[in-house]
């Protein structure tokens, strides 16, 4: 999507929040979404993103659905509450049917797996009413999506080795080699 187009296809208000507790991926994508013609304000936790909408309720948000203080959806729903007519993404790691049907729900547009850039989300805030989104230009490979899985599960467990061999059921060297390598494309 060309900039000029997004940038006229966001509306007279341009206020978009991004809610997300991984800081390098935050400031990212906000530096990404402010190229794109939208004002951004950045929350790192649910009580962040609550005071941020009680105080302004953007047109626009994208909230991460696991967050170190709560759950994404409690921030999707009070800003429904606030502009009923705000456009919500969710996004998240964890992608499962019933988070999915959940955040539509309660108001999401549409819900997006991470690694999401910009380009993705930018196109899903400005689609159309009942328009089906485009598949992706560059899907994940099947080797990078074991291994988000993997380092997503080894974060659940506070970075620890036995615990995450044992709840993805491999053996603790296996996965400490997994650990090592760097991140296939």
């Amino acid at each position: 999507m060309e900039q000029k187009a997004a940038e006229s296809a966001i509306g007279p208000d341009p206020s978009l929040l991004l809610v997300d507790d991984d800081e390098p991926f935050l400031k990212r994508l906000a530096r990404a979404m402010e190229r794109r013609g939208f004002v951004v304000e950045t929350a790192g936790s649910v009580a962040a993103a609550r005071e941020a909408i009680a105080t302004r309720p953007p047109a626009y948000a994208v909230v991460d659905l696991r967050l170190g203080d709560g759950n994404g959806l409690e921030v999707v729903e009070q800003l429904h509450e606030r502009r009923p007519e705000a456009r919500v993404i969710v996004l998240t790691g964890y992608g499962a049917i019933a988070t999915a049907v959940a955040a539509v729900k309660i108001g999401a547009i549409d819900y997006l797996a991470k690694p999401a850039d910009a380009e993705d989300i930018t196109r899903a805030l400005l689609a159309e009413e009942g328009e089906l989104p485009e598949p992706p230009e560059n899907p994940m490979s099947a080797d990078r999506v074991r291994w988000e899985h993997i380092q997503r599960v080894f974060e659940m467990c506070d970075r620890n080795v036995s615990e995450t061999a044992r709840r993805l059921g491999m053996h603790r060297r296996t996965l400490q080699r997994i650990l090592a390598k760097r991140s296939p494309r």
